[in-house]
C-alpha cells in the first residue's frame, strides 16, 4: 500500500492533531441490522444459539425464569416492564456463543439457499458483518477547530469511516445533476398520486403501468429536447424495456440526491417512491417487462467494486475529508486549512488511481465523505448544542426558581403528561440524547427505509389513517434498527422516563417514508432554536440598542435564554399536539409530535420578539427560513 510523502505527513500532522475534542461519552455496540421477517414465521426451529426471539442474532443472555436465551437488544426490549423487569438474566459464556454462533450463521445459510425468499436478499446485503465494530453518535465527536470526526472506545476512524461509507450516498457528477433536473420536471407533472392513491373500481395495475409509461414518455422527451443525439441513441427504434438500465440510473440519482439533500424533492421524492414501490409488484413487472429500480451507489460500494477500499485505511483520509468550519478562526489558519486538505486530496489521487478507479472517481468518493461530515454537523449537533445548554443552565435535582421550573401538569398549558422538574428534565435529556442517535445513523435508515419501501415481498395496504388515505406497510428493517438505537440510547441514559413504543407501520406512522420525514425535522425544529440562543450570546456593546431592549424587557440576554430554554423544554416535550393521547403522549414519535407542536405555537409566545431579531422566518427546514 503506498505509504505518504514524510514531507506531506509532516506539514499535515502538525495542524491536523490539534484540538480534538476528547469529550466523547464511550461508543457502545450497535447490534447488526438483519431483520426476521414474515416468512420467517414458517421456521419454528431456533438456530442453536441464537436468540430465541428474532433468530438471527446471537444468544448473549439466559433469563432464568423464562428459561431462554436472548440476545442483548431483545432481552431488554422484552425484559423492560412488568413482571419480567424482575427476571434474573446471566450472561452466557462468550467462548461457547462463539461457536454456538457459527454453526448458527451456517445453519441460516444454508437454509436461506433453500428458501429463496428472504426480504434481504431481494436489495442486497448491506448489513455490516461485525456488530462488535459500530460506533454510536455517542462515540463520535466532531471537533470545530480542527475540522475533523474523532471517535472513541478504541475505534479508529479507518474503522469508522469503512463501515459507515457503506451508507454514505456518492455525490452526484455534473452530468448525473442533468438528469435530475429532467427527473424532477418529469415527477412535477405528473399525477400518479392522484390517479392511483384513489378509492375507485377498476383495474389497478392497468392504471399504475399506464402512469410509469407516461412519465417514462415524458422523461424520454426530455433527455430527446435536451440531447437530440443522445436522446437518439436512446430512444431511436427502441421499447421502454430496451432502456431498462437508463430509467434504472435516473430514479437511482433521485433517491440517492434525496438521501444526502433531505431538504429537497419534497413534493416529488413521495411521488417517485410510490411509484417505483409499485413497480415492483409482479403484476406490475410482468406486464412492464423491465424493472425501475437498482441498489443505490455508495462510496463502500464504489471503491469495492473498483478494488481500491483499502485507500480508506490511510491516514491522509481524515485530513482530506475534514469540514472547514471558519469560526473562530484567523484568516491565515483558515486559509492553511484548505490548503493542507486540498494537498491531501491530490496526494490520495495520485496514490490510489489506477486503469480502472481514475482519480476523478477517487476526489468524488473522498467529497461524498466530507459532505457526510456536514450532514452530521448540521443535522445532528443541534442536539449536541441543546444538550449542553440544558445541563449548563438547569440543575435536575431543583429548580432554579417557579418561573424556570420544567414541571408539568396534565390538563395546564396544553400538557398530556404530568412530570416534575426532576423527571421532565430526564426526560428532555433522553429525548435528546435519542433524537442524536437517530440522525447519527440517518444514511443507515434511509438505506433501510428504501430496502423496506422497494421490496416486493412487502405489499401496502391503501388505508384511511384519520390523516386521508396512506399506504400502511410493515417495516421491519426500520422497525429493527430504530429498536437497536433505542436500546442503545436506554442503556447510555440509564434512567428512562415515559413510554418507549416506536410507532412504524400503523396507522400514526403507516410507513418507512413518513418514519423518515419525522426524523429529517429535528433539525428543522432545533436550528433556529439555536441560532436564537447564539443570538443572545453574542450581544455586545455593538448592539446597544437590542441589549437594552432585551435588558429592560427580559432582565438581560442570560434569563432571556433561561426564559426561552425553560418553555421550550417544558411545552415541546409535554406530549401534546394530537387528537388523543396514543397518538402523541410520551412514546418515540409523540415526542416529536409535540415539539412541532410548540413549533406552530412560537409566534404566541413573550419571546418571539428575540426569533425575529435573530432572523427567524418560519420553521421550513430550508436556508429561507433565516432572512
Amino acid at each position: 500500500m503506498p505509504v505518504a510523502p514524510p514531507s506531506l505527513v509532516d506539514i499535515l500532522r502538525a495542524d491536523a492533531t490539534d484540538d480534538i475534542l476528547g469529550d466523547a461519552f464511550g461508543g457502545d455496540q450497535n447490534p447488526t441490522d438483519d431483520e426476521a421477517t414474515a416468512a420467517a414465521a414458517e421456521d419454528d426451529v431456533v438456530p442453536e444459539g441464537a436468540c430465541v426471539e428474532c433468530k438471527d442474532q446471537q444468544a448473549q443472555l439466559y433469563c432464568e425464569q423464562c428459561q431462554e436465551d436472548f440476545c442483548e437488544v431483545c432481552a431488554g426490549m422484552i425484559h423492560r416492564t412488568g413482571g419480567r423487569k424482575r427476571h434474573v438474566l446471566k450472561p452466557l459464556c462468550i467462548g461457547d456463543c462463539e461457536q454456538l454462533q457459527a454453526q448458527a450463521q451456517a445453519e441460516g445459510e444454508e437454509k436461506e439457499e433453500e428458501k429463496g425468499d428472504d426480504i434481504d436478499e431481494e436489495m442486497g446485503d448491506e448489513t455490516v458483518g461485525d456488530a462488535a465494530g459500530e460506533v454510536g453518535a455517542m462515540g463520535v465527536s466532531f471537533s470545530a477547530q480542527s475540522g475533523r470526526v474523532e471517535t472513541a472506545g478504541g475505534t479508529s476512524f479507518a474503522e469508522w469511516i469503512t463501515k459507515r461509507a457503506r451508507y454514505i450516498p456518492l455525490r452526484l457528477t455534473l452530468r448525473e445533476r442533468k438528469f435530475l433536473r429532467l427527473l424532477e420536471a418529469g415527477l412535477k407533472v405528473s399525477e400518479y398520486t392522484d390517479k392511483i392513491d384513489v378509492l375507485m373500481y377498476g383495474n389497478k395495475t392497468k392504471r399504475i403501468v399506464a402512469q410509469i409509461k407516461e412519465l417514462c414518455a415524458i422523461l424520454s422527451g426530455l433527455v430527446l429536447a435536451s440531447d437530440y443525439k443522445v436522446g437518439q441513441t436512446l430512444f431511436e427504434d427502441r421499447q421502454f424495456e430496451d432502456n431498462e438500465e437508463f430509467y434504472q440510473r435516473i430514479f437511482e440519482i433521485g433517491r440517492r440526491h434525496k438521501i444526502m439533500n433531505p431538504e429537497k424533492m419534497r413534493n416529488e421524492y413521495g411521488k417517485m417512491m410510490f411509484l417505483l414501490q409499485d413497480s415492483q409488484s409482479d403484476d406490475v413487472k410482468t406486464m412492464l417487462n423491465f424493472s425501475l429500480v437498482s441498489p443505490i451507489k455508495t462510496v463502500y460500494s464504489v471503491l469495492e467494486s473498483l478494488g481500491v477500499l483499502y485507500i480508506l485505511d490511510d491516514e491522509m483520509v481524515a485530513v482530506a475529508t475534514k469540514e472547514i468550519v471558519s469560526q473562530g478562526k484567523a484568516r491565515a489558519q483558515i486559509q492553511l486549512e484548505i490548503k493542507q486538505k486540498e494537498r491531501a486530496i491530490e496526494y490520495l489521487c495520485k496514490a490510489y488511481a489506477t486503469n480502472d478507479c481514475p482519480a476523478e472517481v477517487i476526489r468524488q468518493c473522498l467529497y461524498s465523505i466530507g459532505d457526510n461530515h456536514a450532514y452530521l454537523r448540521f443535522n445532528r449537533d443541534p442536539c449536541d448544542r441543546m444538550l449542553a445548554y440544558l445541563t449548563a443552565n438547569f440543575a435536575p435535582q431543583r429548580a432554579e426558581s417557579d418561573q424556570l421550573s420544567l414541571a408539568i401538569l396534565h390538563g395546564q398549558n396544553g400538557a398530556r403528561l404530568s412530570h416534575s422538574h426532576e423527571s421532565q428534565f430526564h426526560y428532555v435529556l433522553q429525548t435528546l440524547t435519542l433524537w442524536r442517535e437517530m440522525l447519527h445513523e440517518m444514511f443507515k435508515l434511509w438505506h433501510d427505509a428504501d430496502s423496506d419501501l422497494l421490496s416486493p415481498k412487502n405489499m401496502y395496504r391503501l388505508k384511511d389513517t384519520g390523516q386521508g388515505l396512506n399506504r400502511v406497510q410493515t417495516c421491519p428493517r426500520v422497525s429493527k434498527s430504530a429498536h437497536s438505537i433505542l436500546h442503545r440510547t436506554q442503556k447510555a441514559v440509564g434512567r428512562w422516563v415515559g413510554s418507549a413504543m416506536i410507532h412504524v407501520g400503523d396507522r400514526n406512522v403507516p410507513n418507512a417514508l413518513v418514519f423518515i420525514d419525522k426524523y429529517n425535522q429535528v433539525a428543522s425544529i432545533l436550528n433556529p432554536v439555536v441560532r436564537v440562543l447564539e443570538f443572545l450570546d453574542s450581544l455586545d456593546k455593538s448592539s446597544k440598542g437590542v441589549a437594552a431592549f432585551v435588558e429592560q424587557t427580559f432582565g438581560g440576554a442570560e434569563q432571556a435564554r433561561k426564559l426561552i430554554l425553560a418553555d421550550f423544554f417544558r411545552s415541546a416535550f409535554d406530549g401534546s399536539g394530537a387528537d388523543n393521547f396514543f397518538d402523541a403522549g410520551s412514546c418515540i414519535d409523540g415526542r416529536l409530535t409535540s415539539a412541532w407542536n410548540w413549533c406552530s405555537t412560537v409566534e404566541k409566545k413573550p419571546f418571539f420578539s428575540m426569533f425575529l431579531l435573530s432572523g427567524f422566518v418560519g420553521f421550513n427546514g430550508g436556508p429561507e427560513g433565516f432572512n
